[in-house]
């Protein structure tokens, strides 16, 4: 077995009704988690996973520590397999969970986190609505102008030919009208609860700075690559600090993967639910291995090619 793997984590939008259902069914240590997050949280995390209803697992605030949950679901079962990650990285919330991998955050910190900062950035929309977009095939050098001119900001850089743009409704629409007019081959509006990424999120942002002291950070024991500058992280100090810049900050994904492909590793799994950032990878270098583990087909055919 191939034990050299990146384990890249997915964030808010991965989510699906039914998640993390077969390993809570096949692993008594994955229930045990179910059950130890249920405490934590005080909600009923596998009924929100396994049941949903959809409309209310969507909801930032409830959405946050289900995926998270269902993300260390599947990290709980690639240990039990013995694989450990040589490295991590997480897509926005999903940040969180690979710092939980990396020896950073304890279970019960990592999720009163996702927690709070779901219910801020909720609060944040409502104060300061707004929307986000993706385009495809336009330069990141060219969004990026039309966004200082359109009022709009940069979301998340996800490859070369996607990125997400986010602010309020007048300023993104505006920017995607702009973008359609320059070349860009497809823009869509994101069904989303708010402009997540953005200045909007001050709000959100001022408030968790000051929570975040509450909770206790170590160093990581492995490279973990954050979202805000796509370097690795030095030190527990800095992890915090990262996180509270993401909520306004864009997410350089793209920036994020070139970086560890440049440290030499060509092995990457998605460990979480659905294959978002697996099929991103493709897009950003064909030439690395990218695999996911989100149930018991795919950790068989992870397990059967490696």
């Amino acid at each position: 077995m191939n034990n050299n793997w990146v384990f890249l984590f997915p964030g808010q939008g991965s989510q699906y009704v039914g998640m993390g259902r077969d390993f809570h069914e096949t692993y008594s240590e994955v229930r045990e988690l179910f059950e130890n997050s249920s405490d934590i949280l005080k909600m009923d995390v596998s009924r929100l996973c396994f049941e949903g209803p959809e409309d209310v697992l969507v909801q930032t605030e409830n959405v946050q520590p289900a995926v998270t949950v269902v993300n260390l679901a599947c990290l709980t079962v690639l240990r039990l397999h013995e694989i450990y990650p040589v490295a991590a990285a997480g897509h926005s919330l999903g940040e969180y969970s690979a710092l939980y991998a990396a020896g950073v955050l304890s279970l019960k910190d990592v999720l009163e986190l996702v927690r709070l900062r779901g219910r801020l950035m909720q609060e944040a929309a409502n104060i300061q609505p707004g929307s986000m977009a993706a385009i495809m095939d336009l330069p990141e050098e060219k969004i990026r102008e039309i966004c200082s001119i359109a009022g709009a900001e940069v979301a998340n850089i996800n490859c070369a030919d996607q990125i997400i743009i986010t602010g309020p409704d007048v300023q993104v629409n505006r920017a995607l009208e702009m973008c359609e007019l320059a070349g860009a081959k497809k823009c869509l509006k994101l069904n989303v609860s708010g402009p997540w990424h953005s200045r909007c999120m001050k709000h959100a942002r001022d408030k968790f700075e000051g929570a975040i002291v509450e909770h206790s950070f170590r160093d990581p024991q492995i490279p973990i690559v954050n979202n805000i500058d796509a370097q690795s992280l030095q030190s527990g100090a800095e992890a915090s600090e990262k996180l509270v810049n993401q909520i306004c900050g864009a997410v350089l994904w793209r920036q994020s993967m070139e970086h560890l492909v440049r440290g030499g590793f060509t092995n990457f799994v998605e460990v979480g639910p659905k294959k978002v950032l697996r099929a991103l990878m493709r897009r950003i270098d064909r030439n690395v291995r990218s695999q996911n583990v989100e149930d018991g087909a795919s950790l068989t055919a992870f397990l059967q090619a490696n």
